[in-house]
């Protein structure tokens, strides 16, 4: 009987002891406070929270600045990829000249929206030779900075026309606005031909300053035609003064190739 009692006890011992073991792992499972390390902790420094895998979205969804990211050591390029809008508060910490010139985007960055930070690039792409301009016909395009790209379709779509009367027509889609229209380079394919006030402001706001790629032994073509005058532009200063000047439709010159990044 006694033996009988002491296995009797040992086995509600067992089953104490399991009950017990399950209510451990059931409690700790409750209670897991499993720490995200790529959560932004304020507790932290920000080059700790970089070290810990933090993005920069969620930096900035923290109320972390861009000038504290800056300060930190993170790039520009960084803050651009995460948010073009980035520009404004990387100009405003830093100044437009942190930007201009950046190689980012498939070009040079020459232009800065002061609304939305929107960016323009710029980039050489004479390499493939001199192009014609096509049809010669009349038409007005913009000079302003930015209109590149509507000049460009206009140009494309004008030549769809038939320009053999008061005109001349080229025959063909070798032309210089038609080549950029096509172009998948740099992986990008939204090329356009910039305007007569983007050329002035990739000379000033790149070229002067040493940067880019732009050759200075070339004519460039401009997107901005003022009747069936086209301007033009060439970066080598003692010759032609770094400003665009009008040029003729019946000449071939390079290509400067321009995009937008929103």
């Amino acid at each position: 009987m006694i033996f009988i009692k002491l296995q009797k006890i040992n086995s509600m011992k067992k089953i104490f002891f399991l009950v017990a073991l399950i209510a451990f792992f059931s409690c700790n499972e409750g209670d897991d406070q499993t720490i995200d390390l790529t959560v932004y902790n304020p507790l932290l420094t920000v080059v700790e929270n970089i070290a810990n895998g933090v993005s920069i979205e969620g930096f900035l969804n923290a109320g972390i600045t861009v000038e504290t990211l800056l300060d930190a050591g993170v790039s520009i390029t960084e803050l651009l990829n995460e948010n073009v809008s980035n520009s404004l508060e990387i100009v405003s910490s830093l100044g437009a000249e942190a930007l201009y010139g950046l190689d980012y985007a498939g070009g040079y960055i020459f232009h800065i929206n002061g609304n939305d930070g929107s960016l323009i690039v710029a980039t050489d792409y004479s390499q493939i030779g001199n192009f014609s301009w096509g049809d010669i016909f009349s038409l007005d395009t913009n000079a302003d900075i930015g209109s590149g790209d509507l000049n460009t379709q206009l140009i494309i779509d004008g030549n769809l026309n038939d320009n053999s009367s008061g005109g001349f027509e080229f025959g063909s889609d070798d032309y210089a606005f038609k080549v950029v229209s096509d172009l998948d380079y740099n992986g990008y394919n939204d090329w356009f031909v910039p305007s007569r006030d983007s050329m002035s402001a990739i000379y000033d706001n790149v070229h002067s300053l040493g940067l880019g790629n732009f050759d200075e032994t070339i004519i460039y073509w401009s997107s901005t035609k003022i009747g069936y005058d086209p301007y033009v532009m060439g970066f080598n200063f003692d010759s032609w003064g770094g400003e665009p000047f009008l040029g003729s439709c019946a000449s071939q010159n390079g290509l400067l190739i321009a995009r937008k990044v929103n």
